[in-house]
């Protein structure tokens, strides 16, 4: 068996840095995976526990600033995790949330292991808050892995000295399957789908203006957040209330999925979007604002539709013509499909990370 991995997860929502790694750390007959996690939230841990994850947990804990400054600074916790490392035998410890970033590295160094970083999003490198903590971390860790090019090129640009490679997050293809699309609606009314945390990254006031403009367009928001109240009072403004349906959390997200037509994202910023691959397994097609990672995989023209432009009314142009083009739905709903299966599947990340693996210096990580 090769050295052990521990994923240190501090975390109050469920994200694509929290989907992935249920994939990435279930079973693996070559190397044993397990979670340590601080968490405040019960869904984000029912999850992992559900999944079958090997699973450390501290028990819930708080958020905040002071809970950050306590938990990374002080010496509880990293005494909590130390523990843990050394009962799992840990070689490899993969940090994959800001708020994991400082005392996952202080137990590794601690306990000698190898540090990895994922970086599921550019928060560290754009918050002035958070970089001082995140370059302390990153200064120490023994590889970096970027989930797009996009945000290699942000982390590059601000820490120049990191050689970070690209592995992007992978889907569970069986699991996600092409799903029916929905029949086709008298009125001619087509439903988008929104999945992910309802903050203001992810940009769904654009998207409730968008919607404003596009009368045949119905969309679905699946996810909770600190955003969720403003967003329904927004659509009760611009009078789209009654084509929105706000459907909260779902640990399961494929029948949300098979309910609509389209996927769609008006993420102000996006590591690469797990959600929108997920709905892209399932034969949805995408429109989305061209942000971040995303135009690594959403082709337009090919997999989807790209709005020319971040606003709601590039978003609105973009969303009246797939509905316009249902031919054009189908079409690049099975490209869209075939893309992930071809570039990110599970297995393709695991492979990637299991090359990260193996490519750490020393006995520890071998």
């Amino acid at each position: 068996m090769k050295g052990a991995v521990v994923h240190v997860v501090v975390a109050g929502e469920i994200g694509g840095a929290e989907r992935m790694l249920v994939d990435l750390a279930r079973s693996d007959a070559n190397r044993a995976h397990s979670v340590a996690l601080l968490t405040p939230n019960p869904q984000l841990r029912a999850m992992l526990r559900d999944a079958g994850v090997a699973l450390d947990d501290r028990g819930p804990v708080r958020e905040g600033p002071l809970s950050y400054l306590s938990r990374s600074l002080g010496p509880h916790d990293v005494g909590w995790l130390c523990g843990v490392l050394r009962d799992r035998r840990a070689a490899v410890v993969h940090l994959h949330t800001f708020a994991s970033q400082v005392l996952g590295t202080r137990a590794a160094l601690h306990h000698g292991a190898r540090i990895v970083r994922t970086e599921h999003s550019t928060r560290v490198y754009d918050d002035p808050s958070c970089w001082p903590f995140s370059r302390w971390s990153l200064e120490r860790a023994d590889a970096v892995v970027c989930i797009s090019e996009h945000v290699r090129d942000v982390a590059r640009a601000k820490a120049s000295w990191i050689d970070a490679r690209v592995v992007p997050n992978g889907v569970d293809v069986d699991r996600f399957a092409p799903a029916p699309a929905p029949d086709g609606r008298p009125d001619g009314a087509v439903r988008f789908i929104a999945l992910g945390r309802l903050d203001r990254r992810k940009g769904l006031d654009i998207a409730l203006e968008a919607l404003a403009l596009v009368p045949r367009a119905e969309l679905d928001v699946v996810g909770e957040g600190d955003q969720a109240g403003p967003l329904m009072q927004l659509a009760s403004r611009l009078g789209v209330a009654r084509r929105v349906r706000f459907r909260g959390f779902a640990g399961d997200v494929r029948d949300a999925i098979a309910t609509a037509s389209v996927g769609l994202s008006s993420a102000r910023a996006e590591g690469l979007g797990i959600a929108l691959l997920e709905a892209m397994a399932m034969g949805r097609p995408i429109v989305a604002l061209p942000t971040g990672g995303v135009p690594e995989i959403v082709r337009d023209g090919d997999t989807g539709w790209l709005a020319h432009g971040r606003s709601a009314d590039a978003l609105a142009r973009v969303m009246a013509e797939a509905i316009e083009r249902p031919d054009e739905v189908s079409r690049r709903g099975e490209r869209a499909r075939r893309n992930v299966v071809a570039r990110y599947s599970i297995d393709a990340m695991r492979q990637g990370y299991e090359a990260v693996y193996a490519s750490l210096p020393g006995p520890s990580a071998d």
